[in-house]
């Protein structure tokens, strides 16, 4: 896969990628969350996988379970079928209640700014210049209604662009020859060099919400070490050389498909002004990896 777009549209990309995913990513790490299952009879797989492929429309479970990629059909199904059951209006609903709600908490003083209408303003223009051809999350995110609340309907406009990168991602890793499993692995893996940065969420994690087993966990180290990509450790497994090269090559790939979102004019200050809200979700310490600060 090639790319004619430039280093700084790369840069800019990947900066804008780190700016707004802790905001997106509050919406299924937040203390809302188990009063919100509770509401809709939902465990948190239910909830999730409802809240989330919600604006993909009452489909067969294997389009959602495609659509997620790392997650194991023996989740998704079962998870998608009871948010079906109790309808996927009613969860995506109590999602955005949830939002405003935690949102709400987060942000304080801020959930009043006025700054919060302009942005969502600005978001929503990047959206609608972005071609959905091949990227079901995004599309379905795309299509859904507006939410009334301001602070919530920022959220959305970010997670549809979020959602349009998360879709080209997985347009790379196909090319790539990975498919769901492998590319979970893949980039759990140790890394030789631990200044390289990137989010991980750890072994455990990922099997208890991508619902792995450890069987299938190990069959995919050993495809990914027949490959060259990686060598087992005492604790587990690392990256080879060949697969550090590969993951640098997929991120900069993906940073490339997504760039055409942040070519227009007043990007770098749209990012700029959405800083202060994305800061106040992290300070507030219930991201993993993140500390609440006084």
């Amino acid at each position: 896969m090639t790319s004619s777009v430039g280093e700084s549209d790369q840069q800019r990309a990947r900066r804008a990628y780190e700016t707004i995913e802790p905001f997106h990513v509050l919406a299924y790490f937040n203390r809302g969350l188990r009063e919100a299952q509770q509401d809709t009879g939902l465990d948190g797989h239910g909830f999730y996988v409802g809240a989330r492929g919600a604006p993909m429309g009452d489909c067969d479970a294997a389009v959602v379970t495609a659509a997620f990629f790392n997650f194991s059909a023996d989740v998704i199904t079962p998870a998608w079928q009871a948010a079906r059951d109790v309808g996927l209006d009613r969860v995506a609903a109590r999602r955005d209640q949830m939002l405003d709600e935690q949102l709400g908490a987060v942000l304080g003083d801020l959930v009043e700014d006025p700054e919060i209408r302009d942005l969502e303003k600005r978001y929503r223009e990047i959206a609608a210049d972005l071609p959905m051809g091949g990227r079901p999350l995004a599309a379905g995110w795309n299509a859904s209604p507006v939410p009334d609340v301001p602070h919530v309907a920022l959220w959305q406009a970010i997670a549809i662009i979020r959602e349009w990168r998360g879709d080209n991602h997985i347009a790379v890793l196909v090319n790539h020859q990975f498919g769901g499993l492998d590319a979970v692995v893949f980039h759990e893996a140790q890394l030789p060099d631990p200044t390289i940065r990137r989010r991980v969420l750890g072994r455990k994690l990922v099997q208890l919400t991508r619902g792995w087993s450890d069987e299938a966990w190990e069959g995919s180290v050993d495809r990914l070490v027949a490959r060259g990509l990686a060598t087992r450790t005492d604790d587990g497994h690392q990256l080879s050389d060949a697969g550090v090269s590969l993951y640098q090559a997929m991120e900069a790939e993906t940073d490339a498909l997504t760039a055409p979102a942040w070519s227009g004019s007043g990007v770098d200050d749209l990012l700029e002004r959405t800083r202060p809200y994305v800061k106040a979700v992290i300070d507030a310490g219930v991201l993993p990896g993140t500390r609440k600060k006084d």
